[in-house]
């Protein structure tokens, strides 16, 4: 991409040129920071295009961005605009009568006869080849197009470079919404404005991760990072972090020069907030409450109502969007919005004016209550990869959700309830550590033992198992026994009968586990359940039982998984399902079939982040690969794998059983290399970020071939064929066909 750079007077010119104005562009005050690609794309624009109308939300740098380009295009050796490139400063023109004349003084247009302005305008561009660059016109924005319109109609030589809100909609119009900063060029540009606070001194190591933390909290908009620089006399970088609840009373005193509007941030966002009609206004406050993202659906339901019907809502988004109020972000979520977390605060100072932050809060929590209800019941299905998207998109809002129905007393159990059914997304997608913080503090309240609490439970002893937290999970479990024989909740102790057995699988007492997982697999026959949590429970059967020898036994288990998997397009619980079946094939000497179901395995942990089917394949894998005769490579995975241990809990759970191949393998690469090739080994391995780790180990098998044996396929994509399914158990304990 082409970068525009000022080019200097060549000193052995030896014709000066001739003092000619060739416009009015301002020189710059202080050093301009980053933003070379915005620079190189708009100059790319302007090439293609007659107007060019740069947009975006408060403070995000417009003014000073088209400032930049135009000095850049000022400058002698751009032939293009020969007759000048001038500026029009329109934020202090409150009348539209006076726009015409303001753009004439600013071209330097002196008419001293009758003629209406707009003609003598028309008359001194139409044969001139210029850059007209108008700023801060959308308080104007009717009549301002009005006028550009009948400019580029009749002066084919003029070029509009426009920076505003929201776009002036005149054909031929291209918009360039301007980004707030992002992190590196947003600490550059703070510490450089720091600088000139405090020139004397260089900010520390801590001061610069302070700083990258401010930045972020401040979404890299540069007026609201040169407000905090100035803030520098007095405070610390951590103390302006400290003191970010009260943005708008902290973020004031911009240099005397600036527009009134950029003196505050509270006054720039002011400014965008008093060219709102009501409804936007309206709108704007109530979707203060989302914390993050949110679609559009979601803001039907959560918004509309009195004053705002919800089948109005996407028309008055649109203006907002069109505003630079929201912000529009598409993803593999699809389509979403979101406010700057500076505009967000504006709008809820608003909404609490209102009186309607608690009923709108509320409005929020259901919405992703059902959310959350819909996504669990979607899990076991082909959109299981969407779902887990879904979430993770809306995990700031889920966690809004939760912080609101803990408010109240009576609302505890709502919380519950969200957190609970969020157990695939703790479990499943690596987030064991907060799914661990959230069970427990919704557990906090005292309430009935009802089945939402009783669900946190089992919950919360299922994640405790995963940590290797014995203590935890057994005194979890045992409550909800307790409690669930006490109320008569079937459901409830099928669940914590599983997570028991579970939990004796990783303790290494795998006849237990065995005992108690056909048990609470026959309750979950007798009520009818079936979804990837009784799937699991089959493969832990596997696992219960290959532990303790029955290979043939624990592979015919897992091949039936796979088939319901295949049915339901459950991929998930296969992960786990072909782990077993690589175990079991290692065990019978087949390295390379083990080998391929590790791989299929490493993907789909991938696809879900599942940080510990990520670990426990490349642990198997690292013994299949010094099985196959490289001992180097079997060092790199084994501390590719230690690395990702802590993220999830106790390392291989403390077992004996699951660390075996760890110590099988470590064994015989001790063997083949020494001591200190395998440690360096493993130190090569830890230096490998997750994602790589995954790649070298599935670009190290040479193969992503589909499994040689029945249901190895990859799951149904939705909406494709499934083949139906019966639901009759076999007496090994897995389903014949569910």
């Amino acid at each position: 991409m082409r970068r525009l750079r000022l080019s200097p007077t060549n000193p052995d010119d030896p014709e000066p040129r001739p003092s000619v104005p060739t416009g009015n562009i301002p020189a710059e005050l202080n050093r301009f920071v980053g933003r070379e690609d915005e620079l190189a794309a708009l100059g790319g624009l302007l090439e293609e295009s007659r107007l060019v109308t740069v947009v975006g939300a408060a403070g995000v740098g417009k003014s000073r961005c088209v400032s930049r380009i135009a000095a850049l295009l000022e400058q002698p050796v751009e032939k293009r605009y020969c007759d000048g490139v001038w500026l029009a400063e329109l934020s202090p023109v409150h009348d539209p009568a006076l726009l015409e004349h303001t753009v004439a003084e600013a071209l330097g247009l002196t008419d001293h006869t009758g003629r209406p302005p707009r003609t003598a305008l028309v008359e001194h561009l139409r044969e001139r080849r210029a850059l007209l660059v108008l700023d801060g016109f959308e308080h104007l924005v009717d009549a301002c197009a009005d006028l550009v319109r009948e400019l580029l109609r009749r002066a084919p030589g003029l070029r509009v470079l426009a920076a505003g809100r929201r776009p002036l909609l005149v054909d031929g119009e291209v918009t360039f919404t301007l980004a707030p900063m992002g992190d590196e060029d947003a600490v550059e540009l703070f510490t450089e404005r720091a600088r000139s606070v405090r020139p004397d001194r260089e900010p520390t190591a801590g001061e610069r991760a302070a700083a990258l933390e401010l930045c972020r909290r401040l979404d890299g908009v540069p007026l609201a990072l040169e407000l905090a620089a100035g803030r520098l006399r007095a405070l610390s970088v951590d103390q302006v972090l400290l003191r970010l609840d009260d943005r708008f009373r902290l973020l004031t005193g911009g240099s005397r020069g600036a527009p009134p509007r950029h003196r505050a941030l509270r006054t720039a966002i002011g400014w965008s907030h008093e060219l709102c009609t009501p409804a936007q206004r309206l709108l704007w406050a109530r979707l203060s409450v989302f914390a993050g993202q949110f679609d559009l659906e979601a803001a039907e339901y959560v918004c509309g109502g009195a004053g705002l019907p919800a089948d109005a809502v996407l028309d008055v988004l649109d203006e907002l969007l069109a505003q630079s109020v929201v912000e529009r972000e598409d993803g593999v979520t699809g389509t979403r919005y979101r406010l700057l977390e500076s505009v967000r605060e504006y709008g809820a100072e608003w909404l609490a004016a209102t009186g309607d932050t608690r009923r709108m809060r509320r409005r929020h929590r259901d919405w992703f209550l059902g959310l959350a209800t819909w996504c669990e019941l979607d899990w076991f299905s082909p959109r299981q990869a969407e779902v887990a998207a879904r979430i993770d998109s809306e995990l700031p809002n889920l966690r809004r959700a939760m912080e609101c129905s803990m408010e109240s007393a009576d609302e505890v159990h709502l919380a519950q309830h969200l957190a609970g059914s969020l157990w695939f997304y703790w479990a499943g997608c690596g987030r064991l550590s907060e799914g661990r913080y959230w069970l427990e503090h919704v557990l906090e309240e005292p309430t009935p033992y009802d089945a939402s609490r009783l669900k946190v439970l089992w919950v919360l002893g299922y994640v405790a198992v995963l940590q290797g937290d014995a203590v935890g999970a057994v005194s979890a479990l045992q409550k909800c026994r307790e409690e669930a024989e006490r109320s008569g909740d079937a459901t409830a102790m099928a669940y914590a009968v599983h997570r028991t057995g579970c939990l004796a699988i990783v303790t290494d007492d795998p006849a237990r586990a065995e005992e108690l997982l056909r048990d609470a697999l026959g309750r979950y026959r007798e009520i009818g359940e079936l979804n990837s949590n009784v799937v699991m429970a089959q493969v832990e059967l596997a696992m219960a039982v290959a532990f303790q020898g029955g290979l043939d036994a624990a592979a015919d288990i897992c091949e039936e998984v796979r088939e319901v998997c295949e049915d339901h397009g459950e991929r998930w619980a296969l992960a786990y399902a072909l782990y077993v079946l690589a175990y079991a094939a290692l065990r019978r000497g087949r390295p390379e079939r083990a080998r391929r179901m590790l791989g299929e395995c490493l993907s789909i942990g991938r696809t879900f982040d599942d940080l510990l089917a990520t670990a426990l394949s490349l642990e198997l894998l690292a013994l299949v690969t010094a099985v196959e005769g490289d001992a180097g490579e079997a060092a790199v995975l084994q501390g590719a794998a230690e690395r990702i241990w802590p993220s999830v809990g106790l390392p291989l759970f403390g077992s004996v059983y699951f660390g075996r191949p760890r110590v099988e393998c470590a064994e015989q690469v001790r063997r083949e290399l020494g001591e200190a090739a395998y440690e360096a080994g493993l130190r090569a391995g830890r230096r490998l970020e997750r994602a790589a780790a995954v790649e070298r180990a599935l670009g190290a098998g040479g193969s992503r071939e589909h499994l040689d044996t029945p249901g190895a396929e990859s799951g149904p994509a939705a909406g494709g064929t499934r083949r139906p399914a019966a639901s009759r158990m076999t007496g090994r304990g897995g389903p014949e066909r569910w």
